[in-house]
């Protein structure tokens, strides 16, 4: 969409909000939830906070078209500018009487009056917003907004309400894409992410009003240079505190000119992109220097010229250690010369993570998906190296276990031969040797748990004698019928394993030492 412009503020609230939305896709604790309510309050003051702030807006064009001797032109975009202040306030207003049959819908409220009940509920809401229509009914409000902002002020609003096909995110999944917004929005989803959802679509309309009434302000006179804008600001130490620690902020007024239109602005000495008086400031955030906290504490200068004066400041922000997530069948350790299939993640980054891999002790293979990596170790020990667009995340370590060697074992017409009480010579027909990986590695590399015996011998003895020059086999399987009609009661099989092969993921094969291998087989 066009020209929306979003604050420092609406854009930590998205953030976080995306954020959440990821921690709630791989079932964290109840934690979440309660992050997610506390998410929605803090969205629903910042809708109140954009709703007074454009209010003042429209009295502020009202003020300025008197000034002018109230021309025709400016009485029109005045009119326009309160039709805007009304259709948002009657949509904004909808919406919270949407958030409150949710709320109804699930239980109302704890006994405080404050904290909904059912907040980790899905079904209810998924049968309101789904299976009810209500929400088809919310993308055709949301997107008729937009098309109402459009066709007043001339400039494209895009869509707010999108289909997973239409999403410029959930479009790459070929699960999400199928969605239709309703489905996307609030399947599997408990009623305090709905709430949330419901009010990140109302700071998202609040952002879209602000950019057009102060397109509409522009046009109205605007354009002498005066601090028009009187704010309270209030500058946090942190604007997360823990409780029972101490809050503190330093109190100001801040004053801006709603006519001072794209002033040239720098960030560390280039010129960056001004758009409706904001310089776009967008940066790849480098890690290093974190505290005991993970927290690294960064800065940038920038600068403001406006007409004849330059402002100039230092930006202090803050870098928290991002969180890498390993996902495989076995984490703690890999397995040498195997091919050890990882997930990589990296929650908070979202749509952003990008990772590149290095690894010393190993070779590393990319996978088709996002995250996804194969690592081949040959040491006993892994070091691997996360980067996302070239930043380095961090370094995973990891220890390498040899492959455990397989059970070698004798059947005879499928069943086990017994090597203890022995066979019956007329029962002797065919001999089958196996080599039987350990469970647990066949389990969790079932690619690399692929042996033959390609090499044994067998021996039909009597005594300390071979009744006949010992059998070479180089298959798995040896008839041995003519074999037993020279054996005697009292006779045994000799079977000696020579050689035995792996095949790992790739297709490639190995020889595996297994010792010295030997069966006694007693014939009766």
């Amino acid at each position: 969409m066009a020209g929306v412009k979003e604050t420092p503020r609406q854009k930590m609230i998205g953030m976080m909000y995306l954020v959440l939305t990821a921690l709630l896709a791989l079932n964290v604790s109840n934690t979440v939830l309660e992050k997610f309510l506390f998410m929605n309050r803090t969205m629903e003051q910042s809708v109140d906070d954009g709703g007074e702030k454009n209010g003042g807006t429209v009295a502020r064009i009202e003020s300025t078209v008197k000034e002018s001797g109230e021309r025709a032109k400016d009485l029109a975009v005045l009119t326009t500018a309160q039709e805007v202040r009304i259709e948002t306030s009657k949509v904004l207003a909808t919406l919270d009487e949407l958030k409150k049959r949710m709320i109804e819908e699930t239980g109302s409220y704890e006994e405080d009056g404050i904290t909904p009940k059912g907040i980790k509920n899905m079904e209810k809401i998924a049968h309101m917003m789904i299976k009810q229509g209500e929400g088809k009914k919310l993308q055709g409000l949301l997107n008729d907004y937009t098309t109402f902002l459009t066709g007043k002020t001339g400039h494209e609003y895009g869509d707010l309400a999108l289909d997973g096909k239409d999403h410029p995110i959930f479009k790459q999944d070929k699960n999400a894409r199928k969605r239709d917004f309703a489905t996307l929005q609030f399947d599997q989803t408990p009623m305090v992410a709905g709430l949330a959802t419901i009010s990140q679509f109302q700071t998202e309309i609040i952002s879209r009003e602000t950019d057009a009434l102060e397109e509409l302000a522009r046009q109205v006179g605007a354009e002498d240079l005066k601090f028009d804008q009187i704010n309270l600001v209030a500058l946090p130490n942190s604007r997360v505190v823990a409780a029972g620690a101490k809050y503190e902020a330093d109190l100001f007024i801040a004053a801006s000119s709603s006519a001072a239109e794209n002033p040239a602005m720098t960030f560390n000495g280039k010129e960056i992109e001004v758009i409706s008086g904001k310089g776009k400031i967008a940066f790849t955030a480098s890690g290093g220097g974190y505290d005991k906290d993970g927290i690294a504490k960064k800065s940038y200068i920038a600068t403001v010229e406006l007409k004849d004066s330059v402002y100039r400041d230092t930006i202090e922000y803050f870098v928290a250690k991002p969180v890498i997530q390993v996902q495989s069948a076995s984490v703690q350790a890999l397995y040498l010369n195997c091919g050890n299939e990882l997930q990589i993640n990296c929650p908070q980054l979202g749509s952003a993570y990008s990772p590149s891999f290095t690894a010393s002790g190993a070779q590393t293979i990319r996978g088709a998906k996002t995250g996804q990596i194969t690592v081949v170790p040959n040491a006993a020990e892994v070091k691997l190296n996360v980067y996302n667009s070239g930043n380095l995340l961090g370094t995973e370590n990891f220890r390498v276990k040899r492959i455990p060697k397989p059970t070698i074992k004798l059947y005879n017409r499928g069943k086990e031969v017994n090597v203890k009480q022995g066979e019956n010579i007329s029962a002797l027909r065919q001999i089958n040797i196996k080599a039987i990986p350990d469970e647990s590695f066949k389990t969790f590399l079932p690619k690399d748990a692929r042996y033959r015996v390609t090499g044994w011998e067998l021996t039909l003895a009597r005594g300390k004698r071979p009744v006949a020059p010992p059998a070479k086999v180089t298959k798995e399987s040896m008839a041995v019928g003519n074999m037993m009609q020279k054996a005697k009661p009292g006779d045994r099989i000799v079977v000696e394993v020579k050689r035995v092969s792996r095949m790992n993921f790739q297709g490639k094969t190995e020889n595996v030492n297994v010792g010295n291998v030997f069966f006694n087989v007693p014939l009766n």
